[in-house]
Parts: structure tokens; sequence; C-alpha cells
């Protein structure tokens, strides 16, 4: 298990913008935000707001228009790209609120393919795949097709393979969002359990107001700016 209360991500004055047809458009021009290692945060807002974005910039999957993003004291803007490539492969888990398996390959092939893409052997990706679905309850869907699967089994595949190489932090884009209430409960208590028994950090994004208070810290994104709704 990873040791709590040690920092792993810094935010520092970041900004971001991207250029529109006729002018400049401002998602957050000074963002700053500390996450501590096990830790679960929510982060909430109205569309467009920049979630996504702001999960984005955790993820290396964008780079901030300014400021710095510390992963564990590393600077990772700095980073190339063969570097942040294996930082995502290595530290960093996502999910999003469509499963995105394939549906030519089983459960357990699934959630194996990204450490066999990765170079492990197949033999021991599948091992550990199945470890993975077992962590979410899906041990005995290994071997099913995606197609027959319900849309809270392919999620918590989804999780599986997110949890794969046991990163320090899972990063959720609207987990619940294409999931009944139940369904989306359900979900929800999963992630946290990986958060409390792995002590994987948590960051999820989400408009789903039973989701976010399930966790530690619950953040708003509103004009730019973060308002703690813990205070």
């Amino acid at each position: 298990m990873m040791e709590k209360n040690t920092m792993l991500f810094s935010l520092k004055d970041v900004g971001k913008e991207y250029q529109g047809p006729a002018e400049k458009i401002i998602i957050f021009s000074r963002l700053s935000l500390d996450i501590a290692q096990g830790d679960s945060v929510a982060v909430v807002g109205a569309s467009g707001s920049g979630k996504s974005t702001l999960l984005h910039l955790l993820g290396t999957l964008d780079n901030p228009s300014r400021g710095t993003v510390l992963f564990r004291g590393r600077d990772i803007t700095a980073m190339t790209a063969e570097q942040k490539a294996a930082m995502r492969s290595r530290d960093v888990g996502f999910v999003f609120q469509f499963h995105h398996l394939l549906p030519e390959f089983n459960t357990q092939e699934n959630v194996a393919m990204q450490a066999v893409i990765a170079g492990m052997p197949r033999r021991e990706a599948m091992k550990k795949a199945a470890h993975a679905l077992e962590l979410v309850g899906m041990s005995g869907r290994a071997g099913h097709r995606v197609g027959t699967l319900s849309g809270g089994e392919r999620q918590r595949a989804a999780i599986a393979r997110a949890i794969l190489m046991h990163p320090a932090v899972l990063l959720a884009d609207e987990p619940t969002g294409n999931l009944d209430e139940r369904t989306g409960d359900s979900v929800g208590q999963l992630l946290m359990d990986l958060n409390r028994e792995l002590g994987m950090t948590l960051v999820v994004v989400t408009h789903n107001n039973s989701l976010a208070s399930l966790m530690n810290r619950r953040l708003e994104l509103r004009a730019g700016e973060l308002y703690d709704q813990n205070c």
C-alpha cells in the first residue's frame, strides 16, 4: 500500500487557454492545487468549466499554457513526449464515461491489453488481468465477450484495466455518467474501496453529487477558479 500524506501533484499558477476563431478562450488563468498521495478528490462544476481539461493536465494528455504541474516533485510540463507516455503507462490509470472496450476480445483480454502493448509476456499480463478483475468483483465474467456484459460490468472491466499496472493515481472522467443510479452508486463505492484498499490516489470529475460526496475532498471549478466545498 502506498504511503499517504506525500504530495503527489502540485499545480502552481497554471493557466490554460485556446485560440478560438476570433479570440482566446481562457479556461483558467492562475489555478493552484495540491493533491496528496492516497487522497480522493471530486471536481465538480458546470459543463465547459474546464473539469476535463484539468484532468487531462494531471494525466499529461494536455499541456498548460503557463505555470507548473509537479508530479512527485518533478515538472511534468518539461517532460518529453516519450517520458510522458512512460508516466501514463506506469503511474496513471484512466477511466472515462464510456468504457472503450474492444468487442472482439473477452473481458480478461481487454484488461490485459495495456500490459501486452507495453511488452509484458501475454501469460503474465493475463495473470495480472485476472487479479485486477478479482479486485473489481468480475472474476466470473473474465472469459465473456464485451457484448454480453451489462453497462456496470463493462465499467468495472474498464476500471480493472485502469488499475492493472497499480498506478499511483486513478483519473476518472464522469465514470458513472452512462449508468443508472443504482449501478452508478455501486461503481462509486468500488472506486472508494480501491482508494482505501490500494492507497491509490483518486481524482474524479463528475456531475454526480452522490459520487462526489463519497470523496475526501470536493472542489468546484467555477469561472476559472477552484473552490473547496469542504470548507
